[in-house]
């Protein structure tokens, strides 16, 4: 059917008030509190909302069908490994951020180990989210190339901009408010998608439900004892626990919205019910891509796509109906902003927190820091494009993303339960336990010896013991043990 002048009447009207409303909600900013922390008075239901419009990223959106088109369900693995390490979070982490005044996770790990150790997990962050971001931005870029069928560097440059400009406004409460409206966009059109993409197979779900069983679709658990193998039982469990146990523990794009929330209770609850539409979530894209397989084994393709994830947006544009195919673009891109602006928010209250304020103004004032912090997400945004255009040759995006945060999550989650854990242990020793948890990391993942679902566990380990047992490193020097009883 192609994408008609009504879809873009769609698309075009939704990217426009998500700017005004971003533009709208961000009036009246005074400090840091109320760019970063939208005045830490959100409910902990808009928190959970936005808790999942974040991580369901264009990743999702079109990863998660990609992967069962050419594969199984055996990912959910995975996703019940992200419920239990929310359980993690929740109870061992989230109580201790609401002791003392933070602007960011980071400064967690300041009282406890000192500036060195606070500079390292932030800086570890900014390039996590620099990289996995980038892969996003691309993910993106990717859908409305294969809409429009301009060049994925100019579709890269055109949400990017988008992006800077809806975040540079709005700032932390606009960011909340837009994605709590945007998942339900989001989730209104992968619904629309489902429906007619199952009407569109001769004989329905029946039909859906012999094809695809025949080719082992509908496959979830694997209980293979290999390392090799990503997607198992026991790497989804552990290995989707401690990703998650990281990601939603100890990265600032997520501890900012506890933070919002105000209080620890309510920071808790969100988490824990976030869990719960993340699977289902994943659960309908999957499925998506099952049905997707049965359709084209009745409508084959001219040629298949050179990605695997352009099947999904192939499919959009050439199966729905005018105006539906605008819509799902829409959905696609409000969890794609909901992303972005999420980590440009991020990122920017890192940059200024943790080394701004610290290194650079010390004793400015509060319009001077808000100022800064416009500028560092203009920064970043720029930064975030390029990284987009180096992601186009990095192979699936979903496992792409989740990869480049794995490396680098277990040895910052390794270092936060250095602190909570242990009360011996000093700068030099957490140092040493990061670094080594890090380069190992890397090791294993160069080697191709293990799959990505474990480097988080590994990570985390490694940092632990190296941290804890490394010699010579005295005692924590008078600093407060992170407690979180």
């Amino acid at each position: 059917m192609g994408f008609t002048v009504l879809d873009y009447v769609v698309l075009i009207a939704y990217l426009a008030l998500s700017a005004t409303v971003g533009t709208f909600l961000g009036r009246g900013q005074r400090n840091l509190e109320d760019y970063f922390l939208a005045g830490k008075n959100v409910p902990w239901w808009a928190i959970s909302f936005s808790i999942v419009a974040t991580e369901t990223s264009t990743l999702t959106f079109i990863g998660a069908p990609a992967i069962a088109y050419s594969g199984d369900l055996t990912f959910l693995q995975v996703v019940i490994g992200y419920f239990f390490g929310r359980l993690l979070v929740s109870f061992i982490l989230i109580p201790g951020y609401f002791r003392g005044n933070l602007q960011t996770a980071y400064e967690v790990l300041d009282s406890r180990f000192g500036a060195s150790v606070r500079n390292l997990s932030a800086l570890l962050f900014q390039v996590t989210r620099a990289l996995s971001d980038g892969v996003r931005l691309f993910a993106t870029a990717l859908v409305l190339s294969v809409v429009t069928d301009l060049s994925d560097i100019w579709t890269v440059a055109l949400i990017g901009t988008a992006t800077i400009i809806y975040t540079f406004f709005g700032g932390m409460k606009a960011v909340i408010w837009n994605d709590v409206a945007q998942l339900f966009i989001y989730v209104t059109g992968a619904l629309l998608a489902f429906f007619i993409a199952l009407q569109g197979v001769p004989g329905g779900w029946s039909e859906v439900v012999v094809v695809a069983s025949a080719a082992g679709k509908f496959r979830l658990l694997d209980f293979t004892l290999s390392l090799h193998v990503a997607y198992t039982f026991w790497a989804g469990l552990l290995g989707g626990a401690f990703l998650t146990f990281a990601t939603h523990g100890t990265d600032q794009m997520m501890v900012q919205r506890y933070l919002a929330c105000g209080n620890s209770r309510g920071s808790q609850i969100a988490l824990i019910v976030s869990g719960v539409f993340v699977f289902l979530q994943f659960l309908l894209f999957l499925l998506m891509g099952v049905i997707l397989f049965t359709f084209y084994q009745h409508f084959p393709l001219a040629q298949e796509p050179d990605q695997v994830d352009r099947i999904f947006p192939i499919f959009i544009v050439e199966q729905m109906p005018p105006g539906i195919s605008g819509l799902i673009i829409a959905a696609i891109f409000a969890a794609a902003m909901s992303t972005l602006s999420s980590s440009l928010n991020s990122l920017a209250s890192s940059s200024v927190n943790d080394f701004y304020k610290t290194y650079l103004a010390q004793n400015a004032t509060d319009a001077h820091y808000l100022r800064a912090s416009r500028v560092a997400t203009l920064f970043w945004g720029f930064l975030l494009i390029a990284m987009a255009m180096l992601a186009r040759n990095w192979g699936e995006l979903l496992q792409a993303g989740l990869t480049i945060t794995s490396v680098t999550m277990g040895s910052v989650l390794g270092v936060f339960l250095l602190g909570t854990w242990t009360a011996h242990t000093g700068q030099r020793a957490a140092l040493a336990g990061m670094i080594s948890g890090l380069l190992i990391t890397l090791g294993i993942h160069f080697s191709g010896a293990v799959a990505w679902t474990w480097y988080v566990l590994i990570g985390t380990t490694t940092t632990f013991l190296v941290g804890g047992l490394f010699p010579s490193c005295g005692k924590a020097q008078n600093r407060t043990q992170v407690n979180v009883e």
